[in-house]
């Protein structure tokens, strides 16, 4: 019977590059194409952060290795779609990662707070 492989550990794959992290946060309230997740990324950091298209599939080359996302194989609306297009959703791994990082960025600010490098929250 062949032994079934342990997941890993979201720990383990932390701290996330930042181009990694932002792409993860995109995935992780709907699927979206490559395109897309550029888009997405540019307006959730208000234009601070443009992805290129040669950085971002190079990082979704990796995230598909590591299996933190997946390829979906259907389409959502093919008729009103580019046929070129390809879609990706997060893997439970891949939100577990996200969530993981977030926690350790937060963190992260928590300890900015109470040196008082940040305000502290009221």
């Amino acid at each position: 019977m062949p032994r079934r492989e342990a997941a890993p550990d979201a720990e383990s794959f932390l701290p996330l590059h930042r181009d990694t992290f932002h792409i993860l946060v995109s995935l992780a309230d709907r699927d979206r194409h490559g395109y897309a997740v550029m888009q997405d990324v540019l307006e959730r950091t208000n234009g601070k952060l443009r992805l290129s298209p040669s950085s971002l599939y190079a990082s979704i080359r990796r995230l598909l290795e590591q299996r933190l996302i997946e390829e979906l194989a259907e389409r959502p609306d093919p008729a009103h779609d580019d046929e070129r297009r390809r879609y990706y959703r997060l893997t439970r791994l891949g939100r577990d990662v996200a969530k993981a990082e977030a926690r350790r960025l937060e963190r992260l600010l928590g300890d900015a707070r109470a040196t008082g490098l940040l305000p502290r929250r009221t």
